[in-house]
């Protein structure tokens, strides 16, 4: 038997691109294409692809409903992301997932940023 306590989830060990949940993923690929879509390192062609997906969200097209057009989105937003340049892409990855070293302190009430040295 297990020895963790019932009613309690365990993430696997690369659970997702960023070992996250699907949503973390998600807003981490989002950021990642809108760099790339920035980064002058990137063809102006391979960038009609985001474009091209957001325009087939709101083109009718052949097949009602949501399904497709999510499809289609996913399929360009990843096609996009693999034709990029690699090292482009790995080197926003770093920058996007990377932490910021600090300290966390608590501020009482009446403390504001500008209070403490007086």
């Amino acid at each position: 038997m297990s020895e963790r306590p019932p009613n309690q989830i365990v993430p696997t060990e690369g659970s997702g691109p960023g070992g996250g949940n699907f949503f973390q993923d998600l807003v981490l690929r989002v950021k990642l294409i809108l760099r790339l879509m920035g980064d002058r390192r990137v063809s102006p062609l391979l960038k009609l692809l985001p474009l091209g997906s957001i325009a087939y969200v709101f083109i009718p097209d052949l097949l009602p409903g949501p399904i497709d057009d999510a499809a289609m989105t996913w399929f360009l937003a990843y096609l996009f992301v693999e034709l990029a340049p690699q090292e482009v892409v790995q080197e926003h990855l770093r920058r996007l997932t990377s932490v910021v070293e600090g300290q966390w302190r608590e501020i009482d009430e009446g403390e504001g940023p500008r209070d403490k040295g007086s």
